[in-house]
């Protein structure tokens, strides 16, 4: 795992625009950095420029998978004795107080928060221009290693477009069409690296934001290659992992064509072999840790796996024990409900094979094996260190339902209809004594034509609804039309399965216009989302908006009229917080929790 101290190595002048500025540093030149000047430097370099800050458990936790411990909630069984509940936790982190109350989460820097989000994605942002200023100069100079630097230009103009697809969606509101999102804010978009102080940035707007997304994600694809991955391809943009990138964009913009276009790049059209690509669960027989089922989710050989990023996270120990959890109805939404595809069993087979519900033993929430930790070590003496965790951040199930996604809104069910199909036949892709087991107990089938319009036909069933004419509210264009909504019910009740503990679950959300709300507090206090709220948009850190750049809050100044601000003044050192390994301070979940069977 790579540390922040080597980046900052990699391009020293990096070092003072993400700190906190101290006159002794300022008084250094810029050219003491590092020169990139050969292919291999190049390649050196974006390999540690991907953005180690992860958006999981920020946007986890302002989305409706959350649900507060102290409020009044029945048990996330529906099989256990129903008595309303409420307890007196703690939180884990105070930021996770603010951000569950759908405020601006301040409170702390630490991993997970909104400003070390921010600043490790900006980063990464800064690394990549730093690859493509050599470039495009002419100061790389070839050294024999073979590394083509057109190959590289296009990582880094993926890696560019990436972080700032993912800064917008969160500090940002959702795209809605060329028009009305040129009303919202965006984020200031980055394409060249700082080496002095005082350049001014503005935040632009949502529309502007995706034309510059778009421009350097199809220029990233008409240049990229496997050809410089010589170990660990998954761990970069290749091929595959550019292209379901551009699915997921394009998703987001509504530009459906291209989403199956690009999903057909990665998944073919056969559905056989697309079968064989999904999520294998047999692996999971032998687990019996957190640790285990980590290494089944995120083995970069998985062919499931299409990309995995390493990030500083401490996700899993956020979400157990502490006072907001996957508890109660965000529980039985996702994992504890009945299904037309199971029978008998409460919970989900899938989540019982594949390590969905590690608990305390107490009934205060559940979290998965997929966002398990690694934990690196700083001092074994003192058991003090940093914790890990890998993001699958792209794989072939969840690009499996975007392109279904598409097809729906498209019009073509019997595409749509086959993808959902093979997805819910891969959720059950287990062990044949696995498979026999479950298929004996809980009766378990594979998506068919008379649930899709018996079951997701009724909005009394979890995930769905009557209507999805919110959508509208969006944009006049976004219409669901009444034929399509048993699929997009269906839809939204797999997705919702399959990027939890992702983060994407806040970003469908908004893109959806669905309106939610958080329960806080033993006095049930109701937070609401509407689909046009403000706060959708997560508050940038206090940093930037102390220097002047314009809050995600403010609806009534214009996005194009905002101050612009030095690029330094709102950056901040993002060096994650070491914690301990010691179940005495913050819990080790890697080994303390049992899976509940």
């Amino acid at each position: 795992m790579r540390s922040i101290k080597y980046i900052a190595f990699a391009f020293g002048a990096s070092a003072f625009i993400f700190s906190g500025c101290s006159d002794s540093f300022l008084d250094k030149t810029p050219d003491e950095r590092v020169e990139i000047n050969t292919p291999t430097k190049c390649v050196q370099l974006l390999n540690t420029a991907y953005p180690e800050g992860s958006y999981g458990w920020v946007c986890e936790i302002s989305s409706d998978n959350i649900a507060d411990n102290n409020a009044p909630h029945y048990p996330s069984n529906p099989n256990a004795k129903q008595i309303l509940t409420h307890y007196n936790l703690g939180t884990y982190d105070r930021t996770d107080d603010e951000m569950y109350r759908f405020e601006p989460g301040v409170s702390s820097t630490n991993q997970d928060s909104p400003s070390f989000l921010w600043n490790t994605f900006y980063n990464s942002v800064h690394a990549a221009n730093y690859v493509l200023e050599a470039i495009n100069d002419g100061k790389v100079n070839s050294d024999g290693s073979g590394y083509d630097l057109k190959v590289a230009a296009a990582e880094a103009k993926l890696i560019r477009a990436y972080d700032h697809f993912i800064l917008v969606n969160v500090f940002s509101q959702a795209y809605k069409d060329p028009e009305a999102s040129k009303k919202d804010i965006g984020v200031p978009y980055v394409t060249v690296p700082e080496t002095n102080t005082g350049v001014k940035y503005d935040r632009g707007n949502v529309t502007e934001v995706y034309d510059k997304i778009q421009q350097d994600l199809e220029e990233g694809l008409a240049g990229i290659s496997d050809a410089n991955y010589r170990t660990a391809p998954k761990y970069h943009f290749n091929v595959n992992a550019a292209h379901a990138f551009a699915a997921r964009f394009y998703l987001f913009k509504r530009d459906y064509k291209k989403v199956i276009e690009h999903a057909n790049a990665v998944l073919g059209t056969d559905s056989a072999t697309i079968y064989s690509q999904l999520m294998d669960w047999a692996p999971f027989d032998s687990c019996a840790s957190s640790g285990d089922y980590a290494k089944v989710w995120q083995d970069f050989n998985s062919s499931n796996n299409l990309m995995i990023l390493g990030t500083y996270s401490n996700i899993m120990r956020h979400a157990l024990g502490y006072r907001f959890a996957l508890v109660g109805q965000p529980a039985r939404d996702v994992i504890f409900h009945s299904s037309p595809m199971w029978q008998s069993y409460a919970a989900n087979p899938s989540c019982l094979v594949g390590g969905y519900l590690f608990w305390t033993g107490e009934d205060y929430g559940y979290t998965a094996g997929k966002i398990a930790e690694r934990f690196q070590y700083t001092d074994r003496l003192a058991g003090t260190g940093f914790v890990h965790t890998m993001r699958r951040e792209f794989t072939r199930s969840e690009l499996l339902l975007e392109r279904a996604e598409a097809e729906i809104m498209l019009g073509q069910y019997d595409n749509a209809f086959q993808d959902l199909n093979l997805y819910t036949r891969g959720m059950q892709k287990f062990s044949p004594a696995t498979y026999r087991t479950y298929q004996s107990q809980a009766r378990m089938r594979p998506l068919s034509r008379d649930m899709l319009d018996s079951y997701y036909a009724l909005s009394s069933n979890p995930n769905c609804f009557d209507n999805w004419n919110f959508t509208q509210q969006m944009s006049s264009s976004f219409v669901v039309p009444a034929e399509a909504v048993k699929y997009m019910n269906c839809l939204n009740d797999l997705r919702r399965f399959e990027v939890l503990w992702d983060g994407l679950r806040f970003f469908d959300l908004k893109r959806w216009g669905i309106e939610y709300s958080h329960t806080y507090g033993p006095d049930a206090t109701v937070y609401t989302l509407k689909w046009n709220d403000p706060r959708r948009a997560l508050e940038i850190p206090a940093a930037a908006i102390q220097a002047g750049l314009q809050p995600s809050h403010s609806t009534t100044e214009a996005s194009g009229s905002a101050k612009k601000v030095a690029f330094d003044e709102f950056f901040s050192d993002p060096t994650p917080s070491a914690v301990s390994a010691s179940n005495n301070a913050k819990k080790d979940n890697s080994e303390s929790y049992v899976i509940k069977k």
